[in-house]
């Protein structure tokens, strides 16, 4: 046994590329890890100088320098950034507050509802049961203390000092990234080996493939979300635009992030309308806004970006958000996809290397057998 752990051990890990990979991963992945928290501002500012960097490169080919270009971009990035904070964010914060608020009258008037299936169906749930569920869910959802809950993270999230440093840390960490981008990259490979070859080569495979995920995320975020709040507006649904968000965003867990994201949907449609032809439609147009997102809109935008089996892509994103949280479960699919690289890329077995030596030797055998003898 092993001898078989030694000779597995020698045959993957005796090219010298391979074991620079493996260092180069291991070590990442353990900042990450460790470090992610305090890392976080730098890992933010690495990925917004990831996605301008297609359009300063643009500007680089038409003549204008990258100082120019990179400023450029930067001003009308944080500009768009503003107009969505002061455009969008109130409505959904009062939408928000609303939904708090409304939670109890509307589980009182989700209670009448179920009381009269409870009354037709007996056997299934008792009113004893019933209404001990009840009385713990009014505790869980008291209007008090989700404001008081939310007045505290609210408090946590916002405090001046992180506000700082994403406000201006952050758009001067990008502007220097997208600035200096040679430069750094330069000064970087002074600490990774010289063997980098094979990781240089998944680096390249990888490269546009993380590009056209993220700038493809962004287009389905943008679509699903502004198609559902339209729906919801038209529907009349109560909380239109803070619903169509939550849908928008949710397709950020593939697959998961659908079935949770329906739940609020069909429970503030089940109290504005009951058991009702409205419900149906709206639970239907919902329906259908999520199979062309999943057999329409996703194989357009992820074609050339995303080749993986559903069951490896959920595994990633239970693996991934695990580990590193928001972040993880947005880049599930990108470290998926990676690993595939590097697996594919990975050198292969010398099935030489596997020859026993003793058919040599019974060939020599043979032919010093065969010789005439004096």
């Amino acid at each position: 046994m092993l001898s078989l752990l030694s000779n597995w051990y020698k045959d993957r890990f005796s090219d010298p590329q391979a074991v620079t990979l493996v260092f180069i991963i291991v070590g990442i992945a353990l900042a990450l890890y460790f470090a992610g928290g305090l890392l976080a501002p730098l890992l933010v500012a690495l990925v917004l100088a990831f996605l301008l960097e297609w359009p300063v490169a643009q500007m680089g080919r038409i003549g204008i320098n990258r100082t120019t270009g990179a400023s450029l971009v930067l001003v009308l990035f944080i500009g768009m950034m503003i107009l969505l904070m002061f455009g969008l964010v109130p409505s959904l914060w009062k939408q928000g507050l609303g939904l708090v608020t409304d939670l109890p009258s509307m589980l009182d008037k989700g209670l009448i509802t179920i009381k009269a299936y409870v009354e037709k169906y007996p056997q299934f749930l008792s009113t004893e049961q019933l209404d001990a569920t009840v009385g713990e869910l009014k505790k869980l959802l008291d209007t008090q203390h989700l404001l008081d809950l939310g007045k505290q993270l609210i408090g946590y999230s916002a405090s001046l000092l992180v506000l700082m440093v994403y406000t201006i840390l952050v758009p001067l960490l990008v502007f220097f990234f997208l600035k200096d981008k040679e430069q750094l990259i330069r000064g970087s490979k002074r600490f990774i080996p010289s063997n980098r070859d094979l990781a240089r080569k998944v680096w390249l495979e990888m490269n546009q493939q993380i590009f056209n995920y993220i700038r493809g995320k962004v287009i389905e975020i943008f679509i699903i979300g502004v198609v559902s709040y339209l729906f919801f507006a038209i529907m009349e649904l109560r909380y239109a635009a803070l619903l169509g968000v939550l849908t928008g965003l949710s397709v950020l867990i593939p697959y998961v992030g659908a079935t949770l994201v329906t739940l609020p949907i069909a429970l503030v449609a089940f109290f504005q309308w009951g058991v009702s032809p409205e419900f149906g439609y709206l639970m239907l147009g919902y329906g259908i806004i999520q199979a062309l997102d999943g057999n329409v809109l996703v194989p357009v935008l992820f074609s050339d970006a995303v080749d993986l089996h559903p069951v490896f892509i959920i595994a990633a994103v239970l693996v991934f958000g695990g580990l590193w949280g928001v972040w993880g479960v947005f880049f599930a699919i990108p470290l998926a996809s990676l690993v595939k690289a590097v697996i594919n890329a990975w050198p292969q077995v010398n099935s030489a290397s596997l020859t026993l030596d003793k058919p040599e030797d019974e060939t020599a055998d043979k032919q010093t057998s065969a010789t005439p003898s004096n």
